[in-house]
């Protein structure tokens, strides 16, 4: 469908006002912003909201699609048709899964991390989806393939994560420890082992930091840190060329990152239930104290344009400025400045959400009409 009319809808511009006017949709791109007659499909928007496609600069839930249970996998061909579709019925147009380049064997080793950036070349999407580095720390012996897949540009965003100190911890209790073993396919007692042979080289781990820092940088990709759990971790992280502070374990933290000029980024999830699964800092107060200025799927699809409703709910936000926690910020932080608006030249990734629900009832993809409800199919017609 080379050109689609979105006709009569409640358009956000990128002035933070709803206008109810059409938008012609032509190679990809948003053509025109306003009434227009051109002949070919229209897709009838009245009574809905027509909102730039939501950018998810960090979701990991399709570690289910890969591994659905402890110890069973599918391709990672099979796992991303699922994951797309399900990125695309919730209204997410552009995708960063954050792969976990860990030491553990399993569902975060390095064959799946192959496996998955394969199958993403290999395959056709109609969503982009791109890899969200996540490097755990102590991986060294992973290290070289990691730079060679930055230098190759196979990575688009790169997160320091250190998991193994808290790994290490959970390992003492038996009950948690087994959620670490199953998820790696080993048995808790060679599991803890293999930790420990790990942790002894930590002397070791900020050369590693140092020389993937360089290599994110060299390749003009942007960088975070993951779960920050002092002011002075994250001022070392910035130091290093990282302007995302991921998951700060503090408030303070975030405070902090925001005053100097870093993105803040906290789970829709956290906003959606009510609070952090974690018992951590509420991401929906982080928001409206102006802290939080980025949120992500994290674990779960559904959460995102549920957590911008639920912040205009609350009464501190008007919906342009909760979703641009979803749009123009995560584009923002990730340097892609051909989406998370609608205007005129920008790229056409749109979608039209039921405002009474609400629910998604079409997304538009690259100037594709990649998910179509069947309320949406009943309002597709050719001019």
């Amino acid at each position: 469908m080379e050109r689609l009319r979105v006709a009569g809808g409640k358009v956000l511009l990128t002035d933070s006002t709803f206008e109810q006017t059409d938008l012609l949709l032509e190679g990809g791109m948003i053509a025109r912003v306003g009434t227009h007659a051109a002949p070919g499909a229209v897709l009838d928007a009245r009574g809905l909201l027509v909102l730039p496609g939501i950018v998810d600069i960090h979701g990991d839930a399709f570690e289910r699609q890969l591994q659905p249970r402890p110890g069973v996998g599918f391709p990672a061909d099979v796992a991303l048709v699922d994951t797309e579709a399900q990125l695309l019925a919730n209204g997410i147009t552009t995708a960063f899964h954050g792969v976990t380049l860990s030491w553990e064997p399993g569902l975060r080793s390095l064959d799946i991390w192959r496996g998955l950036l394969d199958a993403l070349e290999e395959g056709s999407w109609v969503c982009d989806m791109r890899v969200h580095l996540r490097w755990e720390a102590f991986n060294l012996d992973a290290l070289e393939v990691a730079l060679d897949d930055i230098a190759a540009g196979r990575v688009h965003l790169l997160a320091f994560n250190d998991h193994t100190p808290a790994i290490l911890e959970r390992l003492a209790d038996s009950v948690t420890g087994a959620k670490f073993s199953d998820r790696a396919g080993m048995n808790l007692t060679e599991f803890r082992k293999l930790a420990e042979r790990i942790a002894a080289a930590q002397d070791r781990v900020p050369a590693g930091l140092e020389r993937i820092g360089a290599a994110a940088r060299d390749a003009g990709i942007p960088m975070a840190s993951h779960d920050d759990a002092t002011i002075a971790m994250r001022d070392d992280f910035r130091a290093r060329g990282a302007r995302i502070c991921e998951f700060p374990m503090e408030k303070a933290v975030g405070e902090a990152a925001r005053a100097a000029g870093d993105w803040v980024v906290m789970g829709c999830p956290n906003v959606a239930r009510g609070g952090s699964h974690l018992g951590w800092a509420s991401a929906a107060t982080l928001v409206e104290a102006g802290t939080c200025t980025v949120l992500s799927s994290d674990y779960y699809y559904p959460a995102m344009m549920r957590a911008a409703f639920t912040l205009v709910g609350r009464g501190k936000l008007d919906l342009p400025q909760a979703w641009a926690l979803i749009t123009a910020n995560p584009a923002a932080a990730a340097g892609l400045a051909d989406r998370g608006s609608i205007a005129q030249g920008r790229r056409a990734d749109i979608v039209l959400v039921d405002p009474l629900k609400p629910r998604v009832i079409a997304t538009i993809a690259g100037g594709k009409l990649a998910h179509l409800t069947s309320a949406g199919a009943a309002r597709l017609y050719r001019a």
